[in-house]
């Protein structure tokens, strides 16, 4: 009896994991073939493919100084996607229409090991699009006193090169928001906030896309940046913190 117990035991074991296999099967199938519909089963019950709420972004890390040789660096991971910042300093001659202001250039790069839509010596427009962005980003939020920047007016001041190479682009390349390049594939429409670290909203980008009817929609949107960026200030002063430290 104890031998049967066994194999039975062992039988249903393996009839168990056949059919949790077979369901796995059937559901990674499904996000393939039917995309649309998997997604709305799973927004149905509020709740991501990976686990996550949907409100909830992903895990999120922040290092600073990675690159020594830059005049200054971070390496960010929100879930897969990876960027590098890099930045470097020259010293330039002002504009003549600012010349107590020194200057940024911004550069989003995406080199094909980022993605496999990427292609080896072929540029890849949103690349472009999202240098433009971030720079106007930048220059709309007043992140950035560009006063401080000048050296000797009308004469010196600093030229500031931000590289920003993304190393595995897997969807929120231009944001910190929480979405997979998987889910962005199927999304109608893109509404990004951006907000100081005051929690004000300084600029709000919506690229195309199916038009936004209802202004809950917006606040909606308000609240969770809001809570992303109070989120986002926290890991930051942690790995300043730590770099400190070190």
């Amino acid at each position: 009896m104890r031998d049967i117990d066994i194999v039975t035991d062992m039988m249903t074991s393996s009839e168990g994991e056949s059919e949790g296999f077979a369901v796995e099967m059937e559901e990674e199938a499904s996000r393939h073939i039917f995309p649309i519909h998997f997604y709305e089963k799973h927004l149905l019950e509020s709740i991501r493919p990976d686990g996550r709420h949907l409100s909830h972004a992903r895990h999120t890390t922040v290092a600073f100084g990675p690159v020594s040789t830059a005049d200054g660096s971070a390496l960010v991971k929100i879930g897969d996607t990876t960027m590098l910042a890099v930045i470097k300093l020259e010293v330039m001659t002002p504009f003549a229409d600012t010349p107590d202001e020194g200057t940024i250039a911004v550069e989003f790069i995406m080199p094909p090991i980022c993605s496999p839509l990427v292609r080896p010596g072929r540029p890849i427009e949103v690349a472009t699009v999202i240098s433009k962005q971030l720079s106007d980003a930048i220059k709309s939020s007043g992140m950035l006193n560009y006063k401080e920047l000048s050296l000797v007016s009308e004469k010196a001041a600093w030229m500031a090169y931000l590289d920003i190479y993304c190393l595995n682009a897997d969807g929120s390349l231009f944001d910190a928001a929480d979405p997979t390049a998987e889910e962005e594939f199927i999304m109608d429409t893109v509404i990004t906030l951006v907000l100081n670290s005051s929690g004000q909203l300084v600029s709000m980008y919506k690229p195309g896309g199916s038009v936004v009817a209802h202004i809950s929609t917006f606040q909606d949107c308000f609240v969770l940046a809001k809570h992303r960026a109070k989120e986002l200030m926290g890991i930051m002063n942690d790995a300043m913190q730590l770099m400190e430290e070190d």
